[in-house]
């Protein structure tokens, strides 16, 4: 199938995958869409299918063991808020590469701004699970609609829950179109290394301090003048 350079090129430029891994999207995404295909979709799908190889190249990864990293920091403008977070990959090669930097410093933006509470979904307590599917249960049942619909309800509100509050699952404040995760996933088929999150810290002036880190149970931590 004959794909044009310049939809490479700018299917590149969107995504920052390698001219023969865009060209062979384009094809895929042009077979699944066939003739009713405008230049937007095509694009849209191409963009869809990088991301689940990624994902998928990020799942075959996620074993291996990501000792090194860096500790990314963010100070808001007015030095009101700041973050500091650690992401690992495998190696200090990787570590030092500006996109790895880069990364590190983005995420901890995304802190500062949307302030998560939890790396992942996992590591929410079951504490704080029950305590929410009650609530929402509690809403749903007020409206008076059978057991089957409430269910459903409580289901995407905890969905909704997980994506306001964990750092994977939240949408990437300079770009809604992708989560934390997939961008993660994304930055592991680009460097070739498994790269994860490990801890965070979100400190504000005049309030609590939160500190979460993967596997363990988020922290708040008063301030304190010394």
């Amino acid at each position: 199938m004959d794909i044009p350079a310049k939809l490479v090129k700018e299917l590149r430029e969107l995504t920052n995958a390698g001219f023969s891994d865009c060209r062979a999207a384009l094809i895929e995404a042009a077979a699944q869409l066939g003739d009713s295909a405008d230049h937007k979709k095509l694009i849209e799908k191409a963009v869809d299918v990088l991301r689940k190889r990624g994902q998928a190249a990020a799942a075959k990864k996620a074993t291996r063991e990501a000792s090194e990293g860096l500790i990314g920091h963010y100070i808001h403008a007015g030095g009101k808020i700041g973050v500091i977070v650690e992401i690992n990959c495998e190696s200090d090669f990787v570590a030092r590469t500006d996109a790895f930097k880069t990364l590190c410093h983005d995420v901890a933006m995304h802190i500062a701004a949307v302030d998560p509470r939890y790396v992942r979904r996992e590591d929410v307590t079951q504490e704080m699970l029950e305590h929410e599917k009650e609530i929402y249960t509690a809403q749903a049942r007020a409206t008076g609609k059978p057991e089957p619909v409430i269910q459903k309800i409580v289901q995407g509100k905890m969905e909704k829950f997980y994506e306001e509050t964990c750092l994977y699952e939240q949408h990437y404040i300079k770009d809604e179109t992708q989560t934390i995760g997939e961008m993660i996933a994304q930055a592991i088929a680009k460097l070739g290394e498994n790269i994860t999150i490990r801890r965070f810290s979100r400190y504000k002036v005049g309030e609590v301090s939160v500190t979460a880190a993967a596997g363990s149970v988020a922290e708040e931590t008063p301030t304190t003048a010394g």
